[in-house]
């Protein structure tokens, strides 16, 4: 048997390259880093042959003396920490010393470096591992290596690298996390001599726009969330530009790109309520805390972290990301838009951004008041005004917004004669009056709804007012910016979801008795779940009973659902309970069953409702959370502006 013996540095550097420096991308990571923990604003990055042939940074930092030079291609070799307590408060990037020593020993890289204040540069250069003395060099203050031919001398290494394209799209997302992670700072990135990338210093609304869209940037969800030393800050992407993969999604612990199941896990959860079946949600958020709070030394390429209390970080990401999902109602512009031009501002320092339409129009003038809460006193009454139904059998809903039939009106334009030319002058909506919370849309006209809504200065709420509906789907609004189109079963499902939700929340869920109890013919096992589990049931708004051993009997069911298909909606329920059980359906499952109600109850296509009802479904998307999406994560409105408009029909051109 061979004897134990001690491996050569450049053999024990070459295995921990082959954890640290997996591809060109993973090279030129450790590289720009250095760059960054170096204070460097411009970095500049060429690659040839997707970084397999040539890696080349230069950057503007503090650069590295004379005489530590050849130091910083040594193993373990580092100006980052000093003993154990600077390891368990690591604020850099790098910190190990072990990536510049890796690159060396398996290309041929050559450093040049100006510290600020010598007179000129000094080069060395390392053949896998073999280092020459330092010579001078000319060069601007800061740092420039070149990495040749990577893993040349290892054949068995290299043919482990893809295509040089699959190898540079490797490179460039990598420049894009730290691009993303360094707002402030200015990214050019080089391939084969032709530019591909110029990331120039903005914040962070722009610097997302540039790397992952306009689209992305004009419809996130700004995120600035605190909690004793916790911060969460960023951009949430919008559920329904939801993608096919996760390569949008950015999330950094003190401005380290990092892939952790526990906050993968927190985030999927967030977005679970909003999201449409199996697409993923697209953001780019960080997570700022104490740095001995986590531990970043626990995978070679840093990109997995260990948190001291996962628990609570958890809960802040979980609770923070539902928060700011939950504001986004319809109708809302989202942070950081222009809301003439539809462009991505940027951000005004310290002044909270505006996030509805009216805030945009009014700075402040449109307010959401807390929808009243039911009490024991009188549970019916304020159910009814909590929860009141858009249907009722006049025709009308009650409140105190009076919105006439069509919210347009004519100015009938006379002749010098009185007599009517019958032309449309003008089509003007009528402008608010009364109060900010409660109060009439219109003078005259029929009933509306009651809904705390603020005038705003054009006259119109966000989602404008209703002037059509189409094939029995969708209602047709006119809104200040143009036409908006609702599709009247998504929208309604999430308001009613919503209203279950809350009414669970506060274990105040009205039932309604019916006069005539529903009986239909049910098997063993759904006669067994209504006996085994009445309360729940009764918890959730249902009284079901066994009339004989394969028929039930449906007395009540949630008043909020009082026009659902009775017996469809109890055989669903029925169906959730008995594969999961009660105490799950109610836990951890509770959303899915009330998501299932939701659908039961909310209106169905091709049933047609009048301007009042429609109007009463607009009023409700304005105040309610995450109207946007269904609660399958399908979009419920679309805004056409006039802008677009014009464009279809060439106006203007």
């Amino acid at each position: 048997m061979p004897r134990i013996q001690v491996l050569s540095d450049t053999l024990v550097n070459q295995i921990a390259a082959g954890e640290v420096v997996e591809r060109p991308a993973n090279a030129l990571k450790e590289l720009l880093e250095n760059s960054i923990d170096a204070g460097a604003q411009n970095l500049n990055v060429e690659l040839v042959a997707g970084g397999s042939k040539l890696i080349k940074v230069i950057d503007d930092g503090g650069g590295i003396e004379k005489d530590d030079i050849a130091l910083a291609l040594h193993r373990h070799a580092t100006s980052k920490i000093r003993d154990f307590d600077d390891l368990q408060r690591v604020a850099t990037l790098g910190f190990r010393g072990e990536g510049l020593a890796s690159i060396a020993s398996v290309s041929r890289l050559v450093l040049t470096s100006r510290f600020e204040g010598d007179g000129h540069a000094w080069r060395v250069e390392a053949d896998h591992g073999r280092l020459t003395e330092a010579e001078p060099a000319a060069l601007a203050v800061g740092t420039t290596i070149e990495v040749h031919d990577l893993y040349y001398q290892l054949p068995a290494r290299r043919k482990f690298l893809k295509s040089d394209s699959t190898e540079f799209a490797h490179c460039a997302e990598m420049v894009n996390r730290l691009a993303l992670a360094n707002p402030d700072k200015q990214f050019t990135l080089i391939h084969n001599g032709r530019a591909s990338m110029r990331l120039m210093r903005g914040d962070m609304l722009k610097r997302c726009a540039a790397v992952l869209g306009d689209e992305f940037a004009q419809t996130a969800v700004a995120i600035d969330e605190r909690a004793g030393p916790l911060r969460l800050s960023g951009l949430a992407g919008s559920p329904t530009l939801g993608k096919s993969s996760r390569d949008a999604q950015y999330f950094f612990v003190n401005g380290r790109f990092v892939r952790d199941k526990v906050i993968q896990h927190a985030l999927r959860e967030a977005y679970r309520d909003v999201l449409h079946h199996d697409r993923h949600a697209a953001y780019c958020l960080f997570l700022e805390l104490d740095p001995d709070g986590v531990d970043v030394n626990v995978h070679p390429t840093k990109i997995e972290v260990r948190f001291r209390e996962s628990g609570a970080i958890y809960r802040f990401l979980l609770a923070s990301l539902t928060k700011a999902l939950s504001a986004t109602k319809a109708g809302a512009v989202p942070a950081g838009i222009d809301p003439e031009t539809g462009e991505v501002m940027a951000p005004t320092p310290n002044v909270q951004r505006p996030q509805t339409y009216a805030d945009l129009v009014a700075r402040g003038a449109y307010s959401q008041q807390p929808m009243p809460l039911p009490v024991a006193q009188e549970p019916m009454a304020l159910y009814e005004r909590m929860f009141g139904d858009l249907r009722r059998a006049d025709g009308d809903y009650s409140g105190g917004i009076e919105i006439p039939p069509n919210p347009l009106y004519l100015n009938e334009s006379k002749d010098s004669h009185g007599t009517e030319k019958g032309g449309i002058s003008s089509l003007e909506p009528r402008a608010f009056q009364g109060n900010a919370a409660y109060s009439p849309l219109y003078e005259g006209g029929r009933g509306g709804i009651s809904a705390p809504l603020q005038a705003s200065d054009t006259g119109i709420p966000p989602l404008g007012f209703a002037i059509a509906q189409l094939h029995g789907v969708y209602v047709l609004a006119q809104a200040a910016e143009g036409l908006i189109v609702v599709d009247m079963h998504a929208a309604h499902e999430r308001v009613v979801y919503e209203k279950l939700k809350t009414a669970l929340d506060f274990d105040q869920m009205p039932m309604q008795p019916l006069l005539i109890p529903h009986v239909f013919a049910a098997d063993r096992l759904d006669v067994a779940t209504v006996e085994d589990h009445q309360e729940a049931l009764k918890s959730i708004g249902f009284d079901l009973s066994a009339t004989s051993p394969t028929q039930l009997a449906v007395r009540s069911i949630p008043l909020l659902l009082k026009d659902a298909d009775a017996v469809e909606l109890a055989k669903s329920v029925l169906k959730d309970i008995r594969e999961v059980g009660a105490s799950q359906v109610l836990t951890g499952r509770r959303n899915e069953l009330l998501a299932t109600m939701a659908c039961h109850g909310a209106v169905r296509a091709n049933r047609a409702l009048t301007i009042p009802e429609m109007n009463a479904l607009l009023r409700e998307m304005e105040a309610t959370e995450r109207s946007g999406q269904c609660n399958h994560g399908r979009p419920t409105w679309f805004r056409l502006t006039m802008k677009e408009l014009d464009g279809l029909f060439m106006r203007g051109q």
